[in-house]
């Protein structure tokens, strides 16, 4: 089958490399797979699989050069945005979704009729809001956060979610959009379930690469954007609590790394804590550390654990919503611990005190390509395609 995965870019970024690694399993599983991105950026990821072919639409430019689509944007960044927060979307994506029908009509003059076409990510499909094809799967990465009714997040659950066959990479997350149902007032037209994949041959792989910059000694090593979704302010000071002697070293990179660096000088941990930066590599980190540990304060689906499991590497986690316990369930709940500084100090202390258990390759059995490759082939609406 001639499959298609969407995605606004391929920066460096959990949710855009889950993209690529999809677009990796539709190949591996024999569909002829395409990869499409809206937006260039410097530094990009890119398939594994020699089989997936890339695209690209310059989106905006596409809907800036209608001329109506620039008047809409404009509209909507100078009048409305200001009004309803966050509606630039509401403009934009009316031309984006003309724009990118018609890029889709002649890929498939060139390469034939798609089966299947996924988007991954709430700021992917915002921009095409009124593309509307019901071999379309609408891939939500994280967790709705509800609380209250309003006109925006009515508004935003009718154009993007009313009537679409959505699919959530967690069932805490798909929790989330069942309240979001209630509270935003829209009915899609689906709602399943389906996990990020997980290439596990190609991580093993690359954990094996030289990384000269890796520390000499056992070290505990947290992957992450440094924002404050993955709050390493907690994980710093749960660091300093615990009074272990081990190495911290923090990948990645954000808003939040000055802050971050003061906070350690701050708490006195300034020189056993290793700010390394983004790596177009993470997994060498992974597998050579002790523990990873994760101080999210919700997260989607949680990748890094799996990949650290993958790179055989025991994992640590605070409790959180969204679809860390999709992962850490049976034997791997006792690596849950509660969500606060204390319980991540004794987390950290006793996770170092105890050997790990070996880790079990059926515990990635769901995350597995060939799995989660079939699930999108096999969700509602596959015999429409």
């Amino acid at each position: 089958m001639r499959t298609l995965v969407v995605v606004r870019s391929l920066k460096m970024g959990g949710m855009e490399r889950v993209a690529v690694n999809l677009a990796d399993a539709f190949a591996e599983a024999g569909h002829e797979s395409h990869l499409l991105s809206f937006r260039r950026v410097e530094r990009e990821l890119s398939p594994s699989h020699p089989g997936v072919q890339q695209h690209h639409l310059n989106l905006r430019w596409r809907s800036r050069a209608t001329l109506v689509g620039l008047l809409l944007e404009v509209l909507a960044r100078w009048v409305l945005n200001p009004l309803l927060k966050r509606s630039l979307y509401l403009g934009t994506g009316i031309v984006g979704g003309w724009v990118f029908r018609q890029w889709l009509r002649g890929f498939e003059r060139q390469y034939g009729r798609v089966d299947r076409i996924v988007f991954r990510g709430i700021g992917t499909f915002e921009q095409v809001w009124t593309f509307r094809d019901d071999r379309a799967r609408y891939v939500l990465e994280n967790i709705l956060h509800v609380s209250r009714p309003s006109c925006r997040r009515r508004l935003m659950g009718r154009c993007l979610f009313q009537g679409r066959h959505l699919i959530t990479v967690s069932r805490g997350v798909a929790e989330s959009v069942s309240k979001a149902q209630t509270c935003w007032r829209f009915t899609p037209a689906s709602l399943e379930v389906i996990p990020n994949p997980c290439p596990i041959a190609d991580i093993r792989r690359a954990m094996r690469e030289p990384e000269p910059d890796l520390p000499d000694e056992p070290y505990l090593v947290n992957v992450a954007r440094l924002v404050p979704a993955k709050d390493q302010a907690l994980l710093l000071r749960a660091y300093a609590e615990s009074g272990v002697s081990m190495p911290l070293v923090l990948v990645g990179d954000g808003q939040e790394r000055g802050a971050l660096e003061a906070l350690a000088d701050e708490l006195g941990i300034a020189k056993r804590v290793r700010f390394v930066g983004q790596r177009s590599n993470p997994y060498p980190w992974m597998h050579h550390a002790r523990l990873f540990v994760l101080s999210s304060r919700f997260e989607g689906m949680g990748i890094v654990l799996f990949e650290a499991l993958a790179c055989d590497t025991p994992v640590l986690s605070v409790d959180c919503p969204g679809g860390i316990r999709d992962i850490l369930k049976g034997d791997l709940e006792a690596s849950i611990v509660p969500h606060s500084v204390e319980g991540l100090a004794s987390g950290i202390r006793e996770a170092l005190e105890h050997a790990a258990p070996a880790i079990q390759e059926a515990w990635l059995d769901d995350f597995r390509p060939q799995t989660v490759a079939a699930a999108f082939m096999a969700a509602p609406g596959a015999d429409d395609a």
